[in-house]
Order: C-alpha cells, then sequence, then structure tokens
C-alpha cells in the first residue's frame, strides 16, 4: 500500500502544529528521475520536526519529501527544476516531463484544500487560531569538518513574521518568543530572534492571505545544532528538550488569544 501523503489529525484546541518538510518518501516516477540520493535528500529535508507536533492537539504532518513538491514555495516554484531553486543541487537526472510535475503539483492543491478546510472548521469554532510551523535549517553547508556559518546571522531558533500583520498579533508572537528564550534548555536559554534568517514561506503566507485576522502562523526554524546535519544523527536529549521548550510555550501562547 502506498503510504498516505499527510496526516492531518484534528484535536480540541485553537493550536495546531505542522511539520511540512518532515518527509522524506517520493513517488516511483520521481524517485526514478531523480540525480540526488536519499542522503543528500534528507540534508535538505527537516526531519524530526514531525516529532514536535505532538504539542499540540490538532496536527499537520506531511510524508512526501519536499524534493517531490515543496509545500512551502509558491505553487509556481514548488517543483524544483533547476538547481538555483534547490541549493544549487543537481535534483534530476534529467528534466522531469510536463505531466509528471502536473501530478506533483495536484498535491500540491489538495494539500491546501484540506487545509483550507482544516482553519476554516477551527475558526469557526474558536474564533482565532495559531499555527506552528515547525522547521530546521542547516549551517555546515560548507561540509562536515568545516567552521558552522556565522552564529550573529544564524540564531538557534529563528522565528518568521514576515508574512503576517505584525502588529495585529503582536501579542501573541510576543508571548511566544518571550517564553521560548525563557526556557530552561539544559542549563542555559536558547538564542531565539526575529526574521534574521527567514521570515516565514509559502503556508505561512498562505494562512495569513486567506485568514489574514483569525490564523496566526508562525514559521518556527531550529537551527540544526541538534544533530549532525551531514550524517542525520540528533542528540536525543536535545531533541527531547526541544519538544518540551515548545510545550512550554503553548499555555502562554492560548491565552494570548484571548487579547
Amino acid at each position: 500500500m502506498a503510504q498516505s501523503l499527510w496526516t492531518f489529525k484534528r484535536g480540541n484546541s485553537p493550536l495546531v502544529a505542522a511539520a511540512i518538510h518532515d518527509g522524506h518518501t517520493v513517488r516511483p516516477e520521481v524517485a526514478d528521475l531523480m540525480a540526488l540520493s536519499a542522503i543528500e535528500r534528507r540534508r535538505e529535508e527537516d526531519p524530526f520536526t514531525g516529532k514536535w507536533v505532538t504539542i499540540a492537539d490538532t496536527q499537520i504532518v506531511v510524508h512526501r519529501s519536499r524534493f517531490e513538491v515543496d509545500l512551502n514555495r509558491p505553487r509556481q516554484k514548488a517543483v524544483y527544476l533547476r538547481p538555483k531553486d534547490a541549493w544549487g543541487l543537481r535534483v534530476w537526472q534529467t528534466r522531469p516531463p510536463a505531466d509528471l510535475v502536473v501530478r506533483s503539483l495536484a498535491q500540491y492543491d489538495a494539500f491546501y484544500a484540506e487545509v483550507q478546510q482544516l482553519l476554516s472548521d477551527l475558526t469557526r469554532r474558536f474564533g482565532r487560531v495559531v499555527v506552528f510551523d515547525l522547521h530546521t535549517y542547516n549551517h555546515r553547508r560548507a561540509g562536515p569538518d568545516a567552521a558552522p556559518a556565522d552564529p550573529a546571522e544564524n540564531p538557534e531558533v529563528n522565528i518568521g513574521t514576515g508574512t503576517m500583520d505584525r502588529a495585529y498579533w503582536a501579542p501573541v508572537v510576543e508571548r511566544f518568543m518571550a517564553d521560548l528564550r525563557a526556557f530552561d534548555f539544559l542549563g542555559r536559554q536558547l538564542d531565539v530572534r526575529e526574521n534574521i534568517k527567514f521570515q516565514g514561506g509559502q503556508f505561512s503566507r498562505w494562512i495569513h492571505q486567506n485568514f489574514p485576522n483569525s490564523a496566526c502562523a508562525i514559521a518556527i526554524e531550529f537551527k540544526k545544532f541538534f544533530m549532525d546535519e551531514w550524517s542525520g544523527q540528533p542528540e536525543q536529549h536535545q531533541l527531547e528538550t526541544i519538544h518540551q521548550a515548545l510545550q512550554a510555550t503553548v499555555p502562554g501562547v492560548l491565552k494570548s488569544l484571548e487579547q
């Protein structure tokens, strides 16, 4: 049986946690044309974000790789066709045929149709909702033995708010960041900054365009300090502590929705 494209779990809370880049599988016709190895693909995906979504009752986890269709890009750029679309990587052995791209974009459309239904239902029930749009990002692109990217420009947690009405959602965003910074992360505080590395992708942008005053999508990018991004191996204790840190922000975020 083919693996489902994604899993939507509906809960009884105005908080949604989404891991749209957690997926790794690709359908056979995509795999046959792909030039990248599974390890190369996994390096640019967001492994383990699917484990963090359990902080919320309502969860979205995508099982297909962003190299099949990237749900965090605008539709016209959702299938990487050129190396410059994918960090300079040669994704395909030969350019994928148009009908393959059409089938990938049909998944894109189906995903956003389901998100539309989910958020419409939640906003009818709760008035306003918050979406934690969970991601990770690389900071050792020069190689496994090279120095990491400059921490001044690569915070441990980048909070992307560039696609929202920042003033309108200020109580939610600021409470979230304050609580995440305050969390005791193995005896220290996390470096949490806003719009340094990323400002939020298409998923958050689409939510704010379609639910501007009823859904706040916070793009949360964890630098891969908790894992070896070249081998793919995580440090389990840090992985679990990130989950705990996110969980600690939930009460304050839900309370801020009432303001």
